[in-house]
């Protein structure tokens, strides 16, 4: 229903159909800063479900270290929650998280949802080879309003890159929904955009995201509009922030487990 999946030499899932047309990654990169996952996958194809690795690879070139934050996290939840039953992925994207989660967690059930019915169609696609009884798809929907009465309450909560885009109201809202979705002593896992705390830090870190995107084959004029959606098309908070909020929301523990560039990863224990 979904296409097809096949594991190629680079380990990078790819969703395949008959006919693959060329991708504008450097017009997607406004879509990406904004979330507007429905413009961008009208870049990758308007028609059919196909090549979720394209859309993951326009991540890998906007975020440096992007493939650790998957690796990151999947290392903290064995270290953490290794006989994890129920693992929610909230803005699950294409699935990339939970395809290199599933084959180490084998006897944990997947919930995963998105607020694009587009991605939730490519994660399917890129997931249609894991039995029905590992993999579940709720319907399009964001953190704040996933119900809480899914199945038994998830031991583990990931939300990669995927709450930035969010006011300062929605971000509590969701990140308020997560902890009350979470079972007692459950772990919850974020990676964010962050806001330096000051104007050269500011300064530096969009200089070097600059430089980063640029190694990978952007032009300086789209790099340079890309940057100027900074705190106006997305509102990245200080790390500091990130803490309080997770914190205020009830969580006994919140801690940073990942610096880099302009980006965050942070755990809280329920």
């Amino acid at each position: 229903m979904y296409g097809n999946c096949e594991r190629a030499k680079s380990d990078v899932l790819f969703c395949w159909v008959a006919r693959t047309p060329t991708l504008n990654n450097d017009a997607m990169l406004g879509a990406l800063a904004n979330r507007d996952v429905n413009r961008l996958m009208k870049e990758v194809n308007n028609t059919t479900p196909h090549n979720a690795s394209q859309y993951d690879e326009v991540i890998r070139d906007t975020i440096p270290f992007y493939d650790y934050f998957l690796s990151e996290t999947i290392d903290l939840v064995r270290s953490t929650k290794p006989d994890v039953e129920v693992w929610l992925d909230t803005g699950c994207g294409t699935g990339a998280l939970v395809a290199k989660a599933a084959p180490l967690f084998p006897d944990t059930l997947f919930l995963l949802s998105d607020p694009s019915e587009d991605m939730l169609i490519q994660a399917r696609c890129c997931l249609d080879s894991f039995p029905d009884a590992q993999i579940r798809f709720l319907s399009a929907v964001g953190t704040e309003n996933i119900p809480l009465d899914i199945v038994e309450s998830p031991q583990v909560i990931t939300a990669i890159q995927s709450h930035h885009y969010l006011s300062k109201v929605m971000r509590e809202a969701a990140t308020q929904r997560c902890f009350d979705l979470l079972s007692p002593g459950g772990i919850y896992i974020t990676f964010e955009n962050i806001h330096p705390n000051s104007k050269s830090g500011i300064e530096i870190g969009l200089a070097r995201w600059k430089r980063y995107q640029i190694s990978k084959g952007r032009d300086e004029e789209t790099v340079q509009e890309h940057g100027k959606r900074f705190n106006k098309a997305y509102f990245p908070i200080r790390v500091h922030e990130h803490l309080r909020l997770l914190r205020r929301c009830g969580f006994d523990v919140a801690e940073l487990f990942w610096f880099s560039h302009l980006q965050a990863g942070f755990y809280a224990i329920k």
